[in-house]
C-alpha cells in the first residue's frame, strides 16, 4: 500500500539529504587528489641561484605539499613555514616527484638535506629544531653545489634575495 503524500516528504528530504552529503565527500575527496599550485609564493636564493617556492602556511597547505603533483620547473620549489623551530619529519606518500629537503634554520642555513623517493612513507626528519623545510626536485642542491651550511636568503629569513 503506498504511503499517503504527505508521509512520503520527510523520505525525500532525508533521500535529498544523504545524496547532497555523497556529493560533497565525493568533491572532497577529488579536491584532496588535486596538486596545490595556486598558493603564495615567495623569492629566495641560494647564493646566485633563484627560487621561486610556493609557501605552505597552514597546516592544511605543510599536509598537502606538493602530493599529486606531476611536474615542477628547475627554479620551483616549496618552503613549509612553521609556527615555531621543532624537529620536522617529511615523507612522501602521494607524491609523484622524486624531492630533496633542506632543512632550514631561521637565518637561513641549510641543517641537513634529505633526498626523499617518490611515494614511500620513510620518515626524513631535520637533525636540529628547523622551522623552514624547502622542497626541490632531487638532486637540485647537489647540482649548485649547495650544502648543509649554506644559506639561503629571501624574506622569510628576513633578507630579500
Amino acid at each position: 500500500m503506498p504511503l499517503p503524500p504527505d508521509s512520503a516528504k520527510p523520505r525525500k528530504r532525508g533521500l535529498m539529504y544523504l545524496l547532497s552529503s555523497l556529493a560533497l565527500v565525493a568533491s572532497c575527496a577529488l579536491a584532496q587528489d588535486a596538486p596545490q599550485t595556486n598558493l603564495p609564493r615567495a623569492k629566495l636564493s641560494a647564493g646566485m641561484h633563484q627560487i621561486d617556492a610556493q609557501l605552505a602556511l597552514t597546516p592544511e597547505q605543510r599536509q598537502i605539499g606538493l602530493m599529486f603533483r606531476k611536474e615542477m620547473s628547475q627554479t620551483e620549489g616549496m618552503l613549509f613555514v612553521f609556527e615555531q623551530p621543532a624537529q620536522q619529519c617529511f615523507w612522501m606518500k602521494n607524491t609523484l616527484l622524486p624531492l630533496t629537503a633542506a632543512f632550514v634554520a631561521d637565518d637561513g642555513t641549510i641543517v641537513n638535506l634529505a633526498d626523499m623517493k617518490p611515494q614511500t612513507t620513510d620518515s626524513h626528519c631535520s637533525e636540529k629544531p628547523v622551522r623552514y623545510v624547502l622542497e626541490m626536485n632531487a638532486g637540485w642542491f647537489a647540482k649548485k653545489g649547495i650544502k648543509a651550511g649554506s644559506r639561503l636568503s629571501g624574506q622569510p629569513f628576513g633578507k630579500t634575495p
